[in-house]
């Protein structure tokens, strides 16, 4: 598939400057999703060697309450129609509240619209278009390469301070590549290990209130670096152990603050509504990172398979790495 580098989507004048609107054939409201072919597939199955199957989500309820103070966790029930049957509901189910996939409705681009122009009239309940069902008919699989950032920065003896918040740049992620002996190679979905999840969920009440209330999370610094870094690497997905894939707050020097002015200068309208980027947030990535730094094999076949909900924003990512 022969596209434009970052550089080019930036001085586009067909389209959105830095967006990938209209240039995917075939299914082209998955996004980059579509990196992801039959053939990247068929590649990614021979990093199935110990016959292993490693889970990569939280529970439903695992962050109670959630980061975002606008859902909560849901409240299962069990019910019965006599006494020897029973089926059960989940009332108040945010499908972003644990590990979960940005579909490309999460976000609008400010000034423009959704993904590859979508009119607004159509992002609605039971419409199909750019609905997260688009990664579910067609699952999104593929070689998943792990980046483990956490463990670098130990083994430099400067572990994340995550109470910080800290924000990471593409120069790491490059670096840590370098000390796996790994390359992105087009078609990855890309997992990058902080230890954020997993820190937020074991420190103290007193610290994750805090956490919360300041709305503050390690993550990448919002910069067009990262845009181009995603793009130009022609990933499928970018999941993290955060809670937003960037840093929150938002940096200072943001490259977003004029073109994303409602988040402060966020950079969710760069990766999800210009370049139409999966992100996975949340991501339980503890025990594939034990794994992978056991036998020093940094890849696997990972699927995910989002609810098959026509029109959804989100969902739980359902995601597995077979190793």
């Amino acid at each position: 598939m022969s596209l434009p580098t970052y550089q080019q989507l930036t001085e586009r004048t067909d389209a959105p400057a830095g967006s990938s609107w209209h240039l995917f054939t075939g299914q082209p409201e998955r996004g980059m999703a579509n990196f992801a072919g039959p053939r990247q597939l068929l590649r990614a199955a021979q990093n199935i060697v110990q016959g292993r199957a490693v889970n990569l989500d939280y529970a439903l309820d695992a962050f109670d309450p959630p980061m975002s103070k606008a859902r909560g966790i849901p409240q299962h029930r069990i019910t019965a129609k006599h006494d020897q049957a029973r089926d059960d509901v989940l009332d108040d189910f945010h499908l972003q509240a644990t590990t979960q996939i940005d579909g490309l409705r999460h976000r609008r681009a400010s000034g423009h619209g959704f993904y590859n122009g979508v009119p607004d009239h159509e992002i609605t309940p039971r419409s199909p278009r750019l609905g997260v069902q688009l990664w579910a008919q067609t699952p999104l699989a593929g070689r998943g390469l792990l980046i483990d950032v956490d463990g670098l920065l130990r083994d430099r003896h400067t572990p994340l301070a995550h109470a910080d918040g800290p924000a990471l740049t593409t120069d790491l992620l490059d670096e840590v590549l370098d000390a796996q002996g790994c390359r992105v190679e087009p078609g990855d979905l890309v997992m990058v290990h902080t230890g954020w999840a997993h820190w937020y969920l074991t420190t103290s009440p007193r610290q994750r209130a805090e956490t919360r209330a300041a709305r503050r999370a390690t993550g990448f610094a919002q910069s067009r670096d990262f845009a181009a870094w995603c793009w130009d690497h022609r990933i499928a997905l970018m999941a993290t152990d955060t809670f937003a894939v960037e840093v929150l707050p938002v940096v200072p020097d943001s490259d977003f603050h004029d073109t994303a002015p409602e988040d402060n200068g966020m950079m969710h309208q760069e990766l999800i509504a210009m370049l139409g980027l999966p992100l996975g947030e949340l991501w339980n990535l503890t025990a594939l990172t034990l794994d992978c730094r056991a036998d020093g094999r940094w890849t696997s076949l990972v699927t995910v398979k989002p609810l098959n909900l026509t029109g959804g924003v989100g969902s739980p990512a359902n995601a597995v790495a077979l190793r």
